[in-house]
């Protein structure tokens, strides 16, 4: 409770001090308060996601925009009981017991465009732990969520804060989403119950997880497919990535919501890391020099396309329709920006086959049994051969050597 008192103290304090030239907030600013521990999480629902969702809506206020939730305000709200059967869809405005509200935050840039481009983020987070977390600690303990998604979230304002004095050829939605980690619920919400007429929109660029760029600078942007102009300018305009391009317009963020509604889009990512979905995602892990390449790279970007007409949908085939089911787990965190030959391990979990095998972060898989691996598929197929008990070879390039170990799922 007195940590709560003192984030409302810091938050009204620092909204409190304005001139008449708006106060300049930075990325680390943002993200120190979204990833604050007073906010325990920002999980779906709970009182600590309502004080971010208001920190949100001051920081659109103090940007310029104009709201555009329900009833005049900034603020969306939907409410849905969670699913216990997997296979079945959520089912949205029910009351009584067991159900949970969430609040997606919108802001709006008028320039009497004919199109709207849209920009989002989604800002809950785990909260506690419980389903989804990958802590393995006996005790509950806050999931702060930094790179996931108060990274995202702080590049979204910054982004805004630009568009608000420049760019005039579209007008500009932004959006941050709650309900992502429960299954995309804000943005789906949204589709189905936009604020805005959806058959005006442009394109959608989403930031989800932009806060750990490595030093080789790699970037990856998915949904490159989905307009066929998206690959050229992401290279023209591009001087600080190693760029990772993947065209499917499906993936586990808030783009696909609007790629499902024919909109082109776009899924700006850093990489999944050892503190994903743990209480060690913090502030003082983040790169914000390279936040702050992302949110220029991106304001290029949008730039470029001001005086464009609207982009042409395209779809794209849904590479989650190709991975396959596995009955086991190694226990790594692949590399998902590896674009060399293999699958390299960017994190090994404790107690796992893989741990238990000595294998090690940046080994790189090259052979699982009879299979050859020589990317992310082709290990996934090869994992998929295996039933618990089974034992194997795998051989791994370590330090240019390969080094052949068993392992028993």
């Amino acid at each position: 409770m007195l940590n709560r008192i003192i984030l409302a103290l810091i938050i009204a304090t620092f909204f409190s001090c304005k001139s008449e030239k708006p106060v300049s907030v930075s990325l680390e600013e943002d993200v120190a308060i979204l990833a604050n521990d007073s906010l325990t999480g920002r999980e779906t629902g709970t009182p600590q996601e309502i004080m971010a969702a208001e920190y949100l809506q001051k920081r659109m206020e103090q940007i310029g925009l104009e709201p555009k939730g329900n009833a005049g305000t900034y603020f969306q709200t939907f409410t849905f009981k969670p699913k216990t059967d997997p296979h079945k869809e959520v089912q949205y405005t029910i009351t009584g017991d067991s159900t949970i509200t969430g609040t997606n935050v919108i802001g709006y840039i008028d320039n009497q465009a004919e199109n709207t481009v849209i920009i989002g983020a989604h800002y809950d987070h785990l909260g506690m732990g419980g389903e989804g977390s990958l802590y393995r600690g006996e005790e509950p303990q806050i999931h702060n969520g930094a790179d996931d998604n108060a990274s995202g979230v702080a590049i979204l304002l910054q982004v805004a804060d630009s568009l608000s004095s420049k760019y005039k050829g579209n007008n500009y939605l932004i959006i941050s989403f709650s309900g992502e980690e429960m299954g995309l619920l804000g943005s789906n919400y949204f589709v189905k119950n936009a604020t805005i007429d959806l058959s005006k929109v442009n394109y959608m660029l989403n930031m989800d997880m932009v806060g750990r760029l490595r030093e080789d600078n790699t970037l990856s942007v998915s949904g490159t497919g989905t307009a066929p102009v998206w690959a050229q300018y992401l290279n023209v305009l591009n001087e600080d990535f190693k760029l990772v391009l993947k065209e499917s317009g499906i993936g586990p963020s808030d783009h696909t919501s609007f790629y499902l509604q024919d909109i082109p889009v776009l899924h700006f990512f850093t990489g999944q890391h050892e503190d994903y979905h743990k209480p060690s995602d913090d502030a003082d892990k983040l790169n914000y020099e390279g936040m702050r390449k992302i949110t220029g790279y991106i304001v290029d970007l949008v730039g470029e396309l001001d005086d464009d007409p609207k982009l042409s949908f395209r779809k794209t085939k849904n590479e989650s329709e190709e991975v396959p089911r596995f009955k086991v787990a190694m226990g790594v965190i692949p590399d998902y920006l590896y674009d060399g030959k293999g699958m390299r391990i960017d994190g090994v979990s404790e107690d796992k086959p893989a741990q238990k095998a000595g294998l090690q972060k940046g080994d790189v898989v090259v052979q699982m049994g009879d299979s050859v691996v020589t990317d992310m598929m082709s290990y996934m197929r090869a994992l998929s051969a295996f039933e618990k008990g089974d034992t194997t070879s795998v051989v791994v390039t370590r330090d240019g050597k390969d080094i052949e170990v068993k392992i028993t799922f």
